[in-house]
């Protein structure tokens, strides 16, 4: 991935598409008043840069039957992060893996349907080879969601 930043064009076509995603390339020319082959071009260089990875639904877990959330930090055996983050890939109910400085190797999202369901998924995690230690917190509201949509309004907006 490229350092290059991003330019107001690229983070107006990025909002535009954050907030209507099924729009056409022709329809996202036509709101940004530029040509069709300028935003094809834009689309084009931020896939080829890995700054768009493609145009996901928004999906509520919740509405989903996993109204849990947890976060955990994992202590794992020196040297063996690959293959635990591959062992929690595969427990369907960890949404993300982060690996980290600090108090952890790894930091853990997951999910569960309820306090039954979200030890079952612990359990699993804690079974994964290499996991020594873990600490698990549950989530009771979400106040700020994951977002990038105020760094594409300051960019463009010039700032």
């Amino acid at each position: 991935m490229s350092d290059e930043a991003l330019d107001d064009l690229d983070a107006r076509l990025l909002l535009l598409l954050t907030d209507a995603p099924r729009l056409g390339v022709l329809e996202c020319a036509r709101r940004l008043g530029v040509a069709r082959g300028t935003v094809q071009a834009r689309l084009d260089r931020l896939a080829a840069r890995g700054v768009l990875g493609g145009f996901p639904p928004e999906l509520d877990l919740g509405a989903m039957g996993y109204g849990l959330t947890a976060f955990a930090w994992l202590e794992i055996a020196q040297g063996r992060r690959t293959e635990v983050a591959a062992a929690l890939a595969a427990i369907e109910e960890v949404c993300e893996v982060h690996a980290t400085t600090g108090q952890g190797d790894l930091f853990v999202r997951m999910v569960a349907r309820d306090n039954d369901d979200l030890q079952r998924v612990i359990d699993a995690v804690v079974g994964v080879p290499d996991v020594l230690r873990t600490s698990t917190s549950v989530a009771l509201s979400t106040p700020v969601p994951p977002r990038v949509r105020p760094l594409l309004e300051r960019t463009a907006r010039g700032a």
